[in-house]
C-alpha cells in the first residue's frame, strides 16, 4: 500500500521518539520526494565546517563510528535525521546547505547549525554559526535554485515542496547558549522566563510561517528537552539538591507549552493545508530519565 505523505509524517513523529542508536534497514523505496531540516548541533551535519566557531565537530572523537568519519556531525554515528531519511528510502544522507548544489537540491536540504537558536544573537558565545532566521532565508535561496529545476513552473514546484517532511528543532540554545548564561548575555534581566518564552515564540511562529510561504506543508516540530537534566547542566549546579536543574526545566515547560498552542492554531486553519506535528520530546527524554532501567542498559551522568 502506498505510503502518503501525512502518513509517513504521523510515523515519523512516532519513530523519533523511540530512536536508538541501532541501525534501520532502508525502506524499499522512497516514501516522500525530500527532506528538509533545520535546526541546531542535534542535527547539524556539516554546515558549520567552514566558520571560526567552537561549535564544530568535523575532527575525532566525532564520527569514530560513521562511516564517513568525522563529517561535522556532533555525534560518534549517525544523527536521528540520518536515520529518518534512511527510513524513508532516501539512497543518500541529505546534503548539509553547504555543499548542496544542482540537482542534489531535489532529495532536500540540511540548514541545521551548531549553536543556532531562534534568536539571531544566541551561541554567539561560541562563534560564528546559523541561526533559524538565517536558515530560513537559505531554505528561500534554495527555493528560487529550485526554482529553475522546474522550468520556472511555480505551481510544479509548490506541488513538489508541499509533499516533502520538514523537520525543524530549536530552542535549546536560547536557554543554554542565551538566558541561562548571564556574564555574557542580558536577556536574564531583561525578561521574566514568562516573557522570555513569549519572546521566543513569537519570533519562532514568525519563523514557521515563513517556512509555510516558502512551501512547508507537512512539518515535524520537537519540543525542547528537559536540559537541565543534561551532564553540562548537573555539573554546572551541582550543588542542587535534584538530579536535574528544576529552574531550567521549569522555564522549558513555559516556552514547549506555548509551542504547543502553536501548532494547534497552525493545524486549526491558521496556515491553510499545514500539517503539523508536535514532538514532545520532553516528556520521552523525562520518562527515559526516569525510567531508565526500564529502558535497558542506559547509565545516567
Amino acid at each position: 500500500m502506498e505510503i502518503n505523505g501525512e502518513r509517513v509524517l504521523l510515523v515519523l513523529s512516532l519513530i523519533m521518539g523511540c530512536f536508538a542508536a541501532r541501525g534501520w534497514s532502508q525502506a524499499q523505496q522512497q516514501q516522500v520526494p525530500c527532506f528538509f531540516i533545520f535546526g541546531d548541533s542535534l542535527v547539524d551535519n556539516g554546515n558549520n565546517n567552514g566558520m571560526v566557531t567552537l561549535a564544530r565537530a568535523n575532527y575525532r572523537p566525532y564520527g569514530i563510528d560513521f562511516p564517513l568519519g568525522a563529517t561535522g556531525r556532533f555525534t560518534n554515528g549517525r544523527t536521528f535525521v540520518d536515520a529518518l531519511a534512511q527510513l524513508m528510502g532516501f539512497p543518500r544522507y541529505i546534503p548539509p546547505y553547504s555543499r548542496a548544489r544542482g540537482r542534489q537540491l531535489l532529495q532536500g536540504v540540511n540548514f541545521a547549525s551548531g549553536a543556532a537558536g531562534i534568536r539571531d544573537e544566541t551561541g554567539d558565545n561560541l562563534g560564528a554559526h546559523t541561526s533559524m532566521n538565517g536558515q530560513v532565508s537559505n531554505f528561500a535561496s534554495t527555493v528560487q535554485q529550485m526554482r529553475r529545476l522546474f522550468r520556472g513552473d511555480p505551481n510544479a514546484l509548490s506541488t513538489y515542496l508541499s509533499k516533502c517532511i520538514y523537520y525543524s528543532g530549536l530552542g535549546s540554545n536560547d536557554y543554554l547558549n542565551n538566558y541561562f548564561m548571564p556574564n555574557f548575555y542580558t536577556t536574564s534581566s531583561d525578561f521574566t522566563p514568562k516573557a522570555y518564552a513569549a519572546a521566543l515564540i513569537q519570533d519562532y511562529t514568525r519563523q514557521l510561517t515563513q517556512l509555510h510561504s516558502l512551501g512547508a506543508r507537512k512539518v515535524i516540530v520537537t519540543a525542547v528537552g528537559p536540559i537541565g537534566c543534561i551532564p553540562y547542566q548537573l555539573a554546572r549546579y551541582h550543588g542542587n539538591s535534584s538530579r536535574c536543574n528544576e529552574n531550567i526545566n521549569k522555564a522549558i515547560i513555559l516556552f514547549n507549552t506555548e509551542l504547543r498552542k502553536v501548532v494547534d492554531r497552525f493545524n486549526a486553519g491558521q496556515l491553510q493545508g499545514a500539517k503539523f506535528v508536535y514532538l514532545d520530546s520532553y516528556k520521552s527524554s523525562i520518562d527515559l530519565y526516569q525510567n531508565a532501567t526500564a529502558s535497558g542498559n542506559i547509565f545516567l551522568l
